[in-house]
């Protein structure tokens, strides 16, 4: 099976989608960066950092694809609360697995509900440290991880090959600017709210190294007003849970 695999469960912003499809309206629009489409994803981003809480629901489709060139479609959601800047709590469910992540400021917890284990560790000051951590210790990925990047230090505007503003758009009901990308191996969409409050709407990847192009496809629904206590971020393990540690990158196997 050759699955598409991204950087992000959700808002990766390093993304994919028909590029080659709008360039047929648009000639040669595809080779060159239009500034303000860069423009509009600068704003995005520093409005995504700006919000010191929020709540956000990713819901997303992913292509698989078989040796024989079969694709298989598979469904999810993400669920994630966020407090600036030392809370958060995403919970992962799809058709192969259900996963809670929690971070209370001191401790980040990791619970595979379906298989009824769970990792606790100690924990940076900081969501953005938080995702760092864990990527480079134990390569794990923090649910929608480029919230919290996106226009900072570790985001990759400068891998963009090509971007346009493809016009007018409307997702569920909300009017949206629809802007496409392309990078080495990558296509991407997203949709960007209009108005005072330019959230990502809608988020398309297509990866360009499969002849297959299978594409990963990601909507949002946002409430910038969540109501909720500390008891959210705060892991309770069931009494049938098991409790486990994290592997490290690079760590030798266990030999007991």
């Amino acid at each position: 099976m050759r699955r598409l695999r991204y950087l992000g469960a959700g808002l990766i912003l390093v993304i994919a989608a028909s590029v080659l499809t709008v360039a047929e309206t648009a000639g040669d629009a595809t080779s060159a960066v239009d500034p303000q489409a860069l423009a509009a994803l600068n704003r995005m981003g520093t409005y995504l950092r700006s919000l010191k809480v929020f709540q956000v629901r990713a819901a997303t489709t992913t292509e698989d694809v078989l040796d024989d060139g079969q694709k298989l479609l598979y469904s999810g959601v993400t669920d994630l609360l966020a407090q600036a800047p030392d809370r958060l709590r995403a919970e992962v469910t799809s058709d192969r697995q259900h996963r809670l992540f929690l971070y209370d400021g001191k401790t980040f917890t990791l619970f595979a509900q379906r298989a009824g284990y769970y990792a606790t560790v100690p924990a940076p000051a900081t969501t953005a440290e938080l995702a760092d951590r864990l990527e480079e210790k134990y390569g794990l990925e923090v649910p929608l991880v480029d919230l919290f990047r996106w226009g900072g230090p570790r985001s990759n505007v400068a891998d963009i090959k090509a971007a346009m503003d493809v016009g007018p758009s409307e997702v569920e009901g909300t009017s949206c600017e629809h802007y496409a990308f392309r990078q080495t191996g990558l296509d991407w969409q997203v949709w960007i709210q209009l108005g005072d409050y330019p959230l990502p709407r809608k988020l398309v990847l297509t990866t360009l190294t499969d002849d297959a192009r299978p594409t990963h496809t990601s909507t949002y629904t946002w409430n910038l007003a969540p109501s909720f206590n500390e008891t959210a971020f705060v892991f309770v393990p069931p009494d049938d849970a098991r409790k486990i540690v994290f592997a490290e990158v690079g760590a030798e196997p266990s030999t007991k």
